[in-house]
């Protein structure tokens, strides 16, 4: 679910924090995901791909866990180098998905209802008016080639299938012809009743799941594929819903408001500028 605006927390003294960005901080390029993670490369999952080799092994229900957590941890520690500006160089591309994107779409859809982009959009439900988590970037922010979980995607998808046709099955639902994925051909009521079961703690592989129920609320939450300055500029969703403050001037954001409306202890005299302690 969406949360409060970012920035500070209740009762922090006010600081001057430089090129503030909620999902993703300055630093050199570093190696995370799965592939670090688990000491393998794309090409030890070929399963996972497109063009797929199928005698090769398929990664296993513990490496996307680790991959997604490795991921999830990356992101929320801003251990990723901040992506280039949209003015200084294109979006970067995402992979084609035909096969699969569908059913991460529709999962994350779950998560954060949003509208329709078109008519015959079969991802997305139409469960609520606005953008959701597709629109925010989703897929986008689980393509980061920094991240390194591309590989491993269609496999979470094919493990969401399985559960929607499972689902399906046991309750007699007629799938909605959706190509590529059966958990798309679910009606919004039964993808939410899908998603709290596999969520449900104790379940069967809840624990990645919750990782990739994470990504919706990192997407929408934070913008963390996007420098913050080309997310406000471009209005993404969940900032927006947030009323997530513009930089000042100098593009520093600062908050010249307390949390709990009123200082609650003084600042350190040896407090550095950037508001650390000396």
């Amino acid at each position: 679910m969406p949360g409060p605006p970012h920035g500070r927390l209740p009762g922090a003294t006010p600081t001057a924090a430089p090129g503030a960005t909620p999902g993703r901080t300055p630093g050199p390029p570093r190696t995370t995901g799965p592939t670090a993670l688990l000491g393998t490369t794309p090409d030890a999952v070929p399963d996972a791909v497109p063009d797929a080799v199928p005698h090769r092994r398929r990664p296993t229900r513990r490496q996307l866990v680790l991959g997604l957590a490795g991921a999830v941890a990356a992101l929320q520690a801003g251990a990723l180098a901040v992506p280039a500006r949209a003015s200084a160089a294109a979006p970067a591309a995402v992979p084609d998905l035909s096969a699969w994107r569908t059913a991460l779409e529709a999962f994350a859809d779950t998560m954060v209802p949003g509208e329709k982009r078109h008519s015959g959009d079969r991802a997305i439900a139409g469960a609520a008016a606005g953008p959701g988590a597709v629109q925010a970037g989703t897929v986008e922010l689980l393509c980061l080639p920094e991240l390194g979980l591309a590989p491993l995607l269609p496999v979470l998808a094919e493990l969401l299938d399985t559960q929607a046709v499972t689902y399906a099955l046991a309750r007699g639902r007629v799938l909605l012809p959706v190509l590529g994925s059966a958990f798309a051909g679910l009606g919004f009521r039964d993808r939410t009743a899908l998603a709290a079961k596999l969520l449900k703690p104790g379940a069967v592989d809840q624990k990645l799941w919750v990782l990739l129920a994470l990504f919706s609320s990192l997407a929408f939450d934070t913008a963390a594929h996007l420098h913050t300055t080309d997310a406000l500029a471009q209005r993404h969703p969940g900032l927006t819903w947030a009323a997530f403050p513009p930089p000042d001037a100098d593009g520093l954001w600062r908050f010249p408001e307390f949390g709990y409306g009123r200082e609650l202890a003084r600042t350190h005299p040896r407090t550095t500028s950037g508001g650390h302690p000396a």
